[in-house]
């Protein structure tokens, strides 16, 4: 593996995270530039930097076009706010530089198809880090699928299920970006967690795609509950009214005539969860009770009570784990989220470093982040079905079952 000089935006919790204590795992990483609108994450991040070892980074700067043009930089890693995500891909796939950016929802359509067009004019390698298409039981799943063992697949459920009032209504004080996303817009305003491994489930972009979407939102209450209960911000915050409702549920429609069901369950009191589920012509499989199915296969009673058979997928882990995490077991896991952060980061430098496409390219990236531009008009029309572009422009017709040599198998 070469060596990467990595320039990073973007420093909050999630962005210094990833640099002081992922990158500084990977052996062919020179961290050369960090960038955050706050000069105090940076000198912060680079003092943790320095104190693990490292070469303080040469390029330091609150101005993120000036971190891309840094000469000291040829990569760049976009964990910034997701309003800048696409703008700061764009400009660094104008200027040749190979760019992997963190998930969030597209706020326009009009941004997904920039994005896309920025690609096609440059043939610069960009990469979204939907680190949720590595997870170790998505990857299994994946794997039962591609081998035939739920049979033609009809049907997927699965949603972003995470308590964050607290990091919410919290928000000005941490300097956090999602305050200001619930205050002003209705959306499924977090989807590629949960619809980046259905789509590969899927073949979505390969074979398959998506052609409608129609979002309901609840009203918002959670969060003014919240906030009501708690004096400190209570005082700052009590009159706020968010746009955001509490759950929304989304419904896609596929080229197939499959469909996928999708919730966002964010201010509400709730145990974590990105609640997959896939139903076949000959079994299923659900995240939530840890449990498979298959046709053929006796339970007696189980129609009635399925209860006995709810972490039974441990019986199913030691033939169908995918090949990765096999191997990523055998070599000891790294990283954060089970692992799969360090898996998806490794991916990015591993296309590039051999010249292959990159496992989540431009077109998923424009497919997934797309929902939430359309669930907000699709809730803001009455719940109204809309249309879904075909940013592949009829592409995905000529691929079939996406290959998973996509999916690394070694761990460099």
């Amino acid at each position: 593996m070469k060596t990467f000089n990595v320039g990073v935006i973007g420093l909050g919790n999630r962005g210094a995270w990833w640099v002081t204590d992922m990158l500084t795992q990977l052996d062919y990483i020179n961290i050369v530039g960090l960038c955050d609108v706050y000069k105090d994450r940076i000198d912060e991040t680079a003092h943790k930097l320095k104190k693990k070892g490292f070469a303080a980074p040469q390029v330091k700067t609150q101005d993120w076009k000036a971190l891309i043009d840094a000469p000291e930089v040829d990569t760049v890693l976009v964990f910034s706010a997701w309003s800048n995500h696409v703008p700061a891909a764009v400009y660094s796939m104008s200027v040749g530089k190979p760019v992997a950016v963190e998930v969030g929802g597209a706020y326009s359509i009009d941004d997904c198809w920039t994005l896309v067009k920025a690609y096609e004019e440059s043939g610069t390698p960009f990469m979204l880090l939907e680190n949720c298409c590595y997870g170790e039981y998505e990857l299994m799943v994946l794997n039962m699928v591609r081998h035939g063992l739920f049979g033609d697949i009809v049907h997927c459920d699965g949603g972003y299920l995470h308590d964050l009032r607290d990091e919410v209504a919290s928000g000005i004080e941490k300097r956090h970006y999602r305050f200001n996303e619930y205050l002003t817009r209705n959306a499924e305003n977090y989807p590629t967690h949960e619809i980046g491994p259905i789509a590969k489930i899927m073949n979505i972009n390969n074979g398959n795609r998506f052609v409608s979407l129609v979002s309901v939102a609840s009203r918002s209450a959670g969060l003014h509950a919240y906030i009501s209960e708690r004096e400190s911000l209570r005082e700052k915050y009590g009159d706020t009214v968010f746009r955001q409702g509490d759950i929304v549920n989304t419904v896609i429609t596929c080229a197939d005539g499959s469909t996928v069901s999708i919730t966002l369950d964010t201010t509400l009191p709730r145990y974590y969860s990105r609640g997959l589920c896939v139903r076949g012509t000959k079994g299923m499989y659900e995240e939530a009770t840890q449990s498979v199915l298959l046709d053929g296969k006796s339970y007696a009673g189980a129609e009635w009570d399925w209860s006995p058979q709810f972490g039974n997928r441990k019986k199913y882990e030691k033939k169908w784990m995918h090949p990765i995490w096999k191997n990523y077991r055998r070599k000891g896991i790294k990283g954060g989220h089970g692992g799969m952060d360090f898996l998806v980061l490794d991916a990015f430098f591993e296309a590039l470093d051999k010249g292959i496409p990159m496992p989540i390219d431009v077109y998923d990236a424009a497919c997934w982040m797309a929902i939430t531009a359309l669930s907000e008009q699709s809730i803001s029309e009455g719940s109204r079905p809309v249309d879904f572009p075909d940013f592949t422009s009829g592409r995905w017709k000529t691929v079939k079952n996406e290959p998973d040599w996509k999916y690394r198998t070694e761990i460099l």
